[in-house]
């Protein structure tokens, strides 16, 4: 892999670790259905004017859109709002990983792996850590609606391969049409008309600038970035880069809002990153083959 693709990669990461913290200010000037509805809303308009359809059927682009926008996006906005700090949120949220093998298994009987398998284990004693850490900030509540967004993004990663091999910005793009109208009517519904508009009435430059910098610079920057990489050098040899997100993240919290993890919840997290190098661990990385099954 080139330098200049590997500082891409690493570039991406760090977005979409720090989109965490962007998360935090944008909740602090939105409701969370309202944020994620506007963040969708960015992300779409105006780019899919230009940028042409995948060649995949409506019906998945309605069910990812569903899936990931919707229900993945609403669950960790909303738990975020009611009591999961950002940085825990980047790596809570990365269980997306076990719970897409354990679904790829039902689904599809993919059988994990032995080392997928003590991967999970692993990693799943680490979240277990940091929910016994539950405190004034980080709330029961909030935990099992991110750890429901990790289910909801391993559910839309099913719908993601029966989409085949497609650009992945154009994917994303033509998803991003689909949660907006949802995601505005149960607003409307559950956080109340008069709080959305109070919301953008009021609207100031930072409530401005996580929204674009959601839809646009995490959204359509990262995807466009990580989806070419993935066409040019394969999903195994660009996915272990997704490892650095929660790194990112809780770093960017810890440095701008001052969160604090404590030696449990710094063991934890180590937990649950060596159970991530273990679910994607490829022997060819060393030049080695893998085993005959």
């Amino acid at each position: 892999m080139k330098p200049v693709h590997v500082l891409l990669l690493v570039l991406v990461a760090a977005l979409w670790g720090f989109n965490f913290v962007v998360i935090k200010l944008g909740l602090d000037n939105f409701p969370p259905l309202l944020f994620s509805a506007l963040r969708f809303f960015f992300a779409a308009v105006p780019l899919v004017f230009f940028i042409p359809k995948p060649y995949v059927s409506w019906r998945i682009i309605i069910g990812i859109g569903i899936m990931l926008g919707v229900v993945k996006f609403s669950f960790l906005f909303i738990g975020m709002d009611v009591g999961v700090p950002p940085g825990l949120a980047s790596l809570l949220l990365q269980s997306q990983a076990f719970f897409t093998v354990l679904l790829a298994f039902l689904v599809f009987g993919a059988k994990p792996r032995p080392l997928q398998m003590a991967g999970m284990a692993v990693a799943f004693t680490g979240i277990a850590l940091i929910a016994s850490s539950i405190d004034g900030d980080f709330t029961v509540t909030g935990l099992a609606l991110v750890l429901a967004a990790a289910v909801a993004w391993a559910s839309s990663n099913m719908l993601m391969k029966k989409a085949g091999n497609v650009p992945m910005l154009n994917l994303m793009v033509w998803v991003s049409l689909v949660p907006p109208i949802p995601l505005l009517v149960i607003s409307a519904l559950f956080e109340g008309w008069d709080r959305d508009l109070a919301a953008i009435a009021n609207i100031n430059l930072a409530g401005a600038g996580a929204v674009l910098f959601v839809a646009y610079v995490a959204t359509i920057f990262g995807f466009a970035i990580w989806g070419a990489m993935i066409s040019r050098y394969g999903v195994s040899t660009v996915a272990p880069f997704s490892l650095l997100v929660p790194v990112f993240g809780m770093s960017s919290a810890a440095l701008l809002l001052g969160e604090a993890f404590g030696p449990l919840r710094i063991v934890a997290a180590v937990l649950i990153v060596i159970g991530l190098v273990m679910n994607v661990f490829n022997p060819q990385w060393f030049g080695r083959k893998p085993a005959a099954a």
